[in-house]
């Protein structure tokens, strides 16, 4: 029975997105649409992401120093194993988990107060396609969301950078580190990642707020679950990724 339910939840998924390229709305509005999403979604969780990164590189970098004791080892390893880290794993994955909160959270909890406050129902009474006119800017909006990872991974290394330095490791040996072996395919998976999670952030988000039934008190069960499976949904994709890309 359970799965049948969330075959059916699957199947209506599909449907959702389908309905958000439909009927698209006029551009002069769409535009204003996509601007306002991206002040919410991307402008808006910048601050966070930079004081979350900087504390995580430099916690990376600190327990790679603590299992590097060995004098034999040479101290650039410290600043290799940071940044492999950082850019496979923590900012395209570790963030975007994080942003499952806030920004999926976010989402959900609009669409799913106009749908609580009949508002969703207007846009339909008069024509609009309220998929289209919710869902499609963000997608769009989300497109961004690379650049967000892309701060993520500077601010890190740099936070890495700053822990090592009061650590009293050389600075030249973790810059060295940083840039020993560096391989642009890396980044290339980091990124194919980030515009795969970008997509499961505006889209899973959606689907639970749009389709929410209840009141006010539905709103924040939907929020909840909407960050539940997007960081399910995130996690999955990662490991499917990983699997295909780097095994």
């Amino acid at each position: 029975m359970m799965l049948i339910r969330y075959l059916s939840q699957i199947g209506r998924y599909f449907i959702m997105l389908k309905e958000v390229f439909n009927r698209p709305v006029k551009w002069s509005v769409m535009k204003q649409l996509i601007l306002k999403e991206i002040d919410d979604l991307i402008i808006d969780s910048l601050g966070i992401v930079c004081f979350i990164s900087i504390f995580v590189g430099g916690v990376v970098a600190i327990q790679t120093a603590l299992n590097l004791t060995d004098p034999l080892i040479p101290k650039y390893l410290i600043g290799f194993a940071t940044r492999q880290s950082i850019v496979l794993e923590f900012a395209p994955t570790f963030i975007s988990v994080i942003m499952a909160g806030k920004m999926g959270s976010f989402i959900t909890s609009s669409i799913g107060t106009m749908r609580v406050t009949e508002q969703i129902d207007a846009l339909e009474v008069m024509g609009i396609n309220p998929l289209n006119y919710l869902v499609f800017p963000k997608i769009i909006a989300l497109l961004f969301y690379p650049f967000v990872i892309t701060v993520a991974m500077f601010v890190a290394i740099f936070g890495g950078f700053i822990a090592m330095t009061f650590a009293g490791v050389p600075s030249e040996a973790f810059i060295s580190g940083i840039q020993m072996d560096f391989d642009p395919y890396h980044v290339s998976y980091a990124y194919l990642k980030t515009i795969l999670f970008a997509f499961i952030l505006a889209t899973v988000p959606s689907y639970h707020g749009f389709y929410m039934k209840g009141g006010a008190l539905e709103v924040g069960k939907a929020s909840t679950l909407s960050f539940v499976w997007t960081s399910i949904i995130i996690i999955i994709v990662n490991f499917i990724v990983t699997q295909l890309l780097l095994s």
